[in-house]
């Protein structure tokens, strides 16, 4: 079976031995691919184990398995890497992930970051993203034109979310990461 990471191998050969604990992935990238197969595969117990303990507080399990089960996943496409080597501590990787949910096409572009923790272990980090529907793609705004000038002062995921609902920012009006 095709592994569904797209890295054109198959399954048992590429993200399954990350996924049993039987190898560690050795690089960002390989543990960027292999937490989206977790997300196709519906393996949320990964996804949490690969969380850089900084990270695994604001970590929603069930939010993250309705998710993953109410998506048709489509595929993976990584952009870029910087750093993530096995011989790196930190690494980025951009990449978009495509998958199907209440009847629309969703492509989810995200800038994650990785970083290693004190077993060298890569450990996900966190990840900045937004999504687009099918047929949008994503010139629209890599290369603005006019500076963006704040209006009032930015929310990072862990600030409070400003409708008032009590809840972070990610969890409530931000967007949602199926890398973290």
């Amino acid at each position: 079976m095709k592994c569904p990471c797209e890295s054109g191998k198959t399954f048992e050969t590429c993200c399954e031995p990350y996924l049993t604990g039987k190898v560690l992935p050795e690089t960002a990238e390989a543990l960027m691919r292999s937490r989206y197969t977790a997300y196709t595969k519906g393996d949320i117990g990964f996804l949490k184990k690969t969380l850089a303990k900084e990270s695994q507080s604001d970590f929603d399990e069930k939010s993250s398995q309705q998710w993953a089960s109410q998506s048709e996943w489509h595929g993976l496409k990584v952009l870029s890497t910087k750093n993530g080597t096995p011989s790196d501590k930190t690494g980025t990787v951009e990449f978009v992930a495509t998958y199907t949910q209440n009847g629309s096409k969703i492509e989810h572009h995200e800038v994650s970051k990785f970083k290693k923790n004190d077993k060298g272990e890569w450990r996900f980090l966190e990840g900045d993203s937004h999504v687009h529907k099918d047929g949008e793609g994503h010139h629209h705004h890599h290369h603005s034109t006019e500076p963006v000038v704040r209006e009032g002062p930015k929310i990072g995921r862990n600030d409070p979310c400003p409708c008032g609902s009590g809840k972070k920012y990610k969890k409530c009006h931000g967007n949602w990461s199926p890398a973290g």
